[in-house]
C-alpha cells in the first residue's frame, strides 16, 4: 500500500493571518511514522485534516495518487483512527461497544464479532470482554481504543497521543502492540513523548509551529546534529549554572559531582566532550526556547 503524498497547507485559525498548519508535505508508505512535536505544534490539526474532521484552505491528501475528497467513503474505509481523547460509553461492556462500532463502520455483525474477539486476544483483553468500560483502567481503555480502530483491518492507522496518561509499563505494552499491527499498513503516531516512537518508528516527522521542519530515520536525524551535544562533569554549583545558561537534556548525579548533557552549537565548557546524540537531544535541539 502506498500513500503517495500526504500533503496539506495553510489552515487559518484567526484573523491575524496565523496558521495552525502551513507548508506541510510528506509521503508515507508502509511502516510506523512518528509525528513528533511540542504541545500546540499542529499534530492534532494535521490529523483532523487528514481524517476529514477539518478542512484546509489549500492542499490535498492523496492516497495512491487519488484525491481523498473524490474517494469519499472509500478513503475513510481505509482508515482506523484513535483520537487523543477517545470517548467511550462507560455503561457498555467492551464487547457491546465494539459491536456497536462495527455497526457504525458497516461491518456485518458476525464478521465484526469474530474480528473483535481476535483483536481482544491480541491486546490481552479477552477476559475483560464482558466488563463495563467504566470499570477498566486507563491502559485497558486505550487498548479498547486501538481495537475499535483496527476493526475494519485498515490500511492506514492514525493514533493521536495514544499513550497519554498511561504509566510506563502500559506505555511499553502499547508500543509493542503498535509494532504488531505495523506489518502491511501505514501507521501515523502523533506524540510529544520521544520514547513513544524512538524504537518503533521507521521515520520521524518533526512538526514545529505548524510546519514540517525535518523528517528522516532516527539515525539520520541524530547525525544531523552531531557535534552539538556535549557532556561535562561538574560540581553542584556549576551544574546549576549550566542549567540556567544552556539547554540540558539530562543531568545525573555521580557522588558529589554531576554529569550534565547539554545541547548547544558551541562547547559549554572548556572540558566538555562531544557525545553521540539521541532522539531526545534532537527534539530539544529543534524546540530550544519552547
Amino acid at each position: 500500500m502506498g500513500m503517495n503524498a500526504l500533503g496539506t497547507s495553510a489552515l487559518g485559525i484567526n484573523a491575524l493571518d496565523k496558521y495552525a498548519l502551513k507548508d506541510f508535505t510528506t509521503e508515507l508508505t508502509e511502516g510506523v511514522y512518528g509525528l513528533l512535536g511540542a504541545n500546540g505544534a499542529g499534530k492534532t490539526t494535521l490529523i483532523n485534516i487528514f481524517v476529514g474532521i477539518l478542512g484546509s484552505d489549500s492542499g490535498r491528501v492523496l492516497i495512491d495518487g487519488q484525491d481523498a475528497k473524490t474517494l469519499g467513503k472509500d478513503f475513510l474505509s481505509k482508515i482506523g483512527y484513535m483520537p487523543q481523547y477517545p470517548v467511550f460509553y462507560r455503561d457498555f461492556t467492551v464487547m457491546d461497544f465494539l459491536l456497536y462500532m462495527c455497526a457504525l463502520k458497516g461491518i456485518p455483525a458476525k464478521q465484526g464479532k469474530k474480528r473483535a474477539l481476535e483483536l481482544l486476544e491480541i491486546v490481552n483483553l479477552s477476559d475483560a470482554r464482558e466488563k463495563k468500560i467504566g470499570a477498566l483502567s486507563g491502559g485497558m481503555r486505550q487498548r479498547v481504543g486501538i481495537v475499535q480502530a483496527m476493526l475494519s483491518d485498515p490500511e492506514i492507522l492514525i493514533l493521536d497521543e495514544p499513550t497519554a496518561g498511561l504509566d510506563p509499563t502500559e506505555r511499553i505494552r502499547f508500543r509493542n502492540l503498535i509494532s504488531k499491527f505495523a506489518q502491511g499498513r501505514t501507521i501515523l503516531l502523533a506524540t510529544h513523548i520521544v520514547s513513544d516512537v524512538e524504537c518503533i518508528a521507521k521515520e520521524i516527522i518533526i512538526l514545529k509551529e505548524g510546519s514540517l521542519i525535518t523528517q528522516g530515520t532516527t539515525d539520520a536525524l541524530e547525525q544531523n546534529i552531531y557535534g552539538k551535544v556535549w557532556e561535562v562533569t561538574v560540581n553542584a554549583e556549576d551544574a546549576a549554572r549550566l542549567g540556567d545558561q544552556y539547554y540540558v537534556s539530562n543531568m545525573k548525579q555521580q557522588g558529589e559531582r554531576f554529569s550534565v548533557r547539554i545541547v548547544s552549537d558551541m562547547p559549554p565548557a572548556a572540558d566538555a566532550v562531544k557525545v553521540s546524540p539521541n532522539l531526545e537531544d534532537v527534539f530539544l535541539y529543534h524546540f530550544r526556547g519552547k
